[in-house]
């Protein structure tokens, strides 16, 4: 339960809260999601299933791009943008974990200093922790939180590592990838995973010495873009340069996003992938839980020592210890 000063609140009272556009509230709810301990995980699934009546109205746009292509900057001048047009927005900004001490910076509300005081702007800075893909094992569950506390538009900022971050395409209606002209990685660099998984393209920092090569690789990628097959969505990807310092291209990036709703809307496309979306999830979910299970598991743990010296011994394949493993666990229990 969470606490609202000093009042324990039951899942019917934090819905309510939360429909009610109490960001305190929302806050606690998205942290009660991230959640591992196992009574938190089932009351923020009595939460978010109380609130399914209230989701799924907003326009949700996953944003990527490698470090160094302006990424935040973008996002705050295009968030921006959306509040003066009398959105409201949720920014989801995804930070890297380290390996080592599994801390994160979190530093995202400082790099969106502006707009981190826009009263129509949410910001919630997440690590990724161990989950893969540029984005936190909780993010669809923030994402229908946001939704149900009245956003409309939900920005999805991945980790930004490169040609790894497809995890948030599937959870997204809108993929939107950023690229730097002149970065040494032009039509080489037009490969197929993230490059064909994008709905828009838009070249950052297309201003001052930069514009013009900014107007080259516009050019480029969306002739290569061609050369894609066709995205089941029938849609056409497009290309557009954007300038956050001199705020251009903002609106024509959204612009793009309503031309691309109306089009799936119209199609019928985006309730089909929604419902594809929500049965990913489902198996996602399944993978996640088995593994977590696993690594409780007391037969596990009493035969793990035995495996890896055996593993290290070069006297056992690694998957064949896998299998195992797996066969002692499950043995009369599936």
């Amino acid at each position: 339960m969470l606490r609202n000063t000093g009042v324990q609140l039951l899942p019917a009272d934090i819905a309510e809260q939360i429909i009610a556009g109490n960001r305190v509230v929302l806050a606690q709810a998205i942290t009660l999601a991230e959640s591992q301990r196992p009574q938190d995980v089932t009351l923020a699934h009595q939460l978010i299933t109380t609130l399914l009546p209230n989701t799924g109205k907003s326009v949700r746009i996953g944003i990527t791009g490698v470090p160094g292509v302006g990424k935040s900057t973008f996002i705050e001048a295009f968030g921006t943008w959306l509040t003066s047009q009398q959105k409201k927005i949720a920014v989801l900004a995804v930070d890297p974990s380290s390996s080592k001490t599994k801390g994160s910076i979190l530093g995202d509300k400082t790099r969106m200093e502006k707009l981190a005081r826009n009263p129509n702007a949410f910001i919630r800075p997440t690590p990724t922790g161990n989950t893969l893909g540029g984005v936190a094992n909780r993010t669809r569950e923030t994402i229908l939180l946001c939704e149900a506390a009245g956003f409309d538009v939900i920005l999805v900022e991945t980790v930004g590592v490169g040609q790894s971050e497809t995890t948030v395409r599937n959870m997204v209606d809108f993929f939107l990838l950023l690229l730097l002209a002149g970065a040494g990685d032009e039509l080489q660099g037009i490969k197929k995973g993230i490059m064909e998984m994008a709905d828009a393209v838009v070249i950052t920092k297309a201003d001052g010495e930069n514009k013009k090569a900014a107007a080259l690789a516009c050019a480029n990628y969306q002739q290569a873009l061609h050369l894609f097959n066709a995205a089941d969505s029938g849609w056409q990807p497009k290309v557009l340069t954007s300038s956050a310092t001199e705020n251009t291209g903002i609106a024509e990036t959204w612009q793009l996003v309503q031309d691309y709703m109306e089009h799936v809307q119209t199609t019928g496309y985006l309730e089909k992938y929604r419902q594809a979306q929500n049965r990913n999830w489902f198996y996602e979910s399944i993978q996640t839980q088995l593994l977590q299970k696993i690594a409780l598991s007391e037969k596990v743990n009493a035969n793990l020592a035995r495996f890896e010296s055996e593993i290290m011994n070069n006297t056992l394949l690694p998957s064949e210890a896998a299998r195992q493993l797996l066969t002692e666990v499950f043995r009369g229990s599936i």
